[in-house]
């Protein structure tokens, strides 16, 4: 069994496997338009997590910021599961994505501009239009505002959010993905000032002066 992880089973892997091939998929966007309730949000607070729209609806979707047609390619990574262990991984990530992610099948490719798949037939969790917890477009402010304060039993949401930036710079430089890199950048502002006005509270303006010149 093979399974394809585009988000946080990229950086977030607790099964065993055998083998890591990464690559990318064809005629999806990623995008963090699925609520978590259950890991990096609550019932009454849900984070946001990523899920995959095919390409066709995406293009229905009004309001999207990005447009930019070589984001349907979503880059990630294909992992071998041990012949022994198959059922129990199966389970397992059965009740990881459990929240509204439904099985489909993936092809995976090396490049961007590759004719032909690496692998075929790959298991991929994706939270369809029509599940429960599909949000949906959001303002790409108020989504980041949803993740920068969210925090579920597997941890806060922004953390998710920026690990998943940070991986996908390191397995494929070359990647388009506009949503992902502009939630990372307000994200990470909305971090800053509140830890500016943490600082401030406790009367420690040289630390908020330091944060800033660090940035700049």
């Amino acid at each position: 069994m093979w399974v394809y992880g585009y988000g946080s089973l990229i950086w977030k892997v607790d099964f065993p496997f055998v083998e890591r091939v990464p690559g990318c998929i064809k005629g999806y966007v990623r995008r963090f338009w699925q609520a978590s309730h259950d890991h990096r949000g609550t019932p009454t607070h849900p984070g946001r997590v990523c899920t995959l729209i095919p390409y066709a609806e995406w293009t229905k979707v009004p309001g999207d910021e990005f447009r930019d047609a070589e984001d349907s390619v979503t880059w990630g990574v294909a992992y071998r599961i041990p012949d022994d262990k198959v059922k129990a991984v199966k389970a397992h990530l059965d009740h990881r994505e459990k929240d509204g992610y439904s099985e489909v099948y993936v092809d995976v490719y090396a490049a961007y501009d590759a004719r032909e798949p690496v692998l075929r037939h790959v298991l991929c969790y994706v939270g369809h239009t029509d599940n429960e917890s599909f949000v949906g477009h959001e303002p790409i402010d108020e989504l980041a505002a949803v993740i920068a304060g969210a925090v579920g039993p597997s941890g806060r949401n922004d953390e998710y959010l920026l690990n998943l930036a940070r991986v996908m710079r390191e397995l494929a430089p070359e990647a388009v993905d506009h949503h992902l890199f502009a939630l990372e950048e307000k994200v990470e502002r909305l971090r800053r000032d509140r830890l500016a006005r943490a600082l401030v509270g406790n009367g420690r303006q040289e630390e908020v002066n330091k944060v800033k010149t660090d940035h700049e």
